[in-house]
């Protein structure tokens, strides 16, 4: 009886292992070759997003009447 609970919680223990560890293989086979992973910089990658979001917003403004003329001048 005991071999059967000491053998159901071995198996359920190397199931938890294995939904843990599933899901980044890749990473981890990665880290283990010396391959390091970016930084992440969520403040970055936002700031790069707002800036992508503000050129848009101007290039789809029109231009004012005046503006327009004044180019049409030189």
């Amino acid at each position: 009886m005991s071999i059967m609970v000491f053998a159901g919680a071995l198996a359920v223990s190397v199931a938890i292992i294995a939904a843990a560890v599933g899901p980044q293989w890749q990473r981890i086979l990665r880290l283990a070759a010396g391959q390091t992973d970016r930084a992440f910089a969520p403040l970055e990658q936002l700031a790069r997003a707002e800036r992508h979001i503000a050129v848009r917003r101007w290039a789809s403004t029109p231009v004012p009447a005046s503006v327009r003329r004044l180019r049409e001048v030189a």
